[in-house]
């Protein structure tokens, strides 16, 4: 279902908004942010929302799911919504699209992604605001850990790099001279 909405109040006419597609149903579906601030959220119906993004802005979507037995899919992407000249993945749900700056599968991941973002947030930091070449990189560690192991669980630990101060700092000073 396509919904019609208007640009934000004072922003163009022709700013390309990147929607995302958010669901909840009790014990069962559990589409929602982790963190993104939406340019606006639209209620469709009593299950549905859909919010919306400006190009470049940075979102976490978290999907759950169960059933009858218990959960059986935990999913994290951060996700930064593209301009019409950026290169976007098709992401089911995000449309037109938008870079995939990290994917997890599966609880134990989404689990240490969810950790690293409480940490970054407990040093005062947005997690919108963090460089995207970290996110990046807890994607290719996570990619890494996974090629790494048999398809038995894996004895190795799952080593996330930390997000500092000093390296927020260093982004920060980076994208000024931009």
């Amino acid at each position: 279902m396509a919904v019609a909405l208007q640009p934000p109040a004072g922003q163009p006419g022709r700013t390309p908004l990147t929607r995302v597609s958010l669901a909840y149903v009790e014990q069962r579906f559990n589409l929602y942010l982790r963190f993104g601030e939406p340019t606006r959220t639209v209620q469709l119906d009593r299950w549905r929302r859909c919010a919306v993004f400006l190009p470049n802005a940075m979102f976490c979507r978290i999907r759950w799911q169960a059933n009858d037995y218990g959960t059986i899919r935990w999913q994290l992407m951060v996700l930064q919504a593209c301009t019409p000249l950026d290169a976007a993945q098709r992401i089911p749900g995000v449309r037109p699209g938008a870079r995939m700056l990290l994917h997890a599968e599966g609880e134990q991941k989404v689990r240490a992604v969810l950790e690293k973002i409480d940490t970054i947030e407990a040093l005062g930091i947005a997690a919108i605001d963090v460089s995207p070449a970290y996110w990046g990189t807890l994607g290719n560690r996570l990619a890494a850990w996974t090629a790494g192991r048999s398809s038995a669980p894996s004895s190795l630990p799952l080593l996330l790099p930390d997000y500092t101060a000093e390296r927020h700092a260093a982004w920060l000073a980076g994208r000024g001279l931009q």
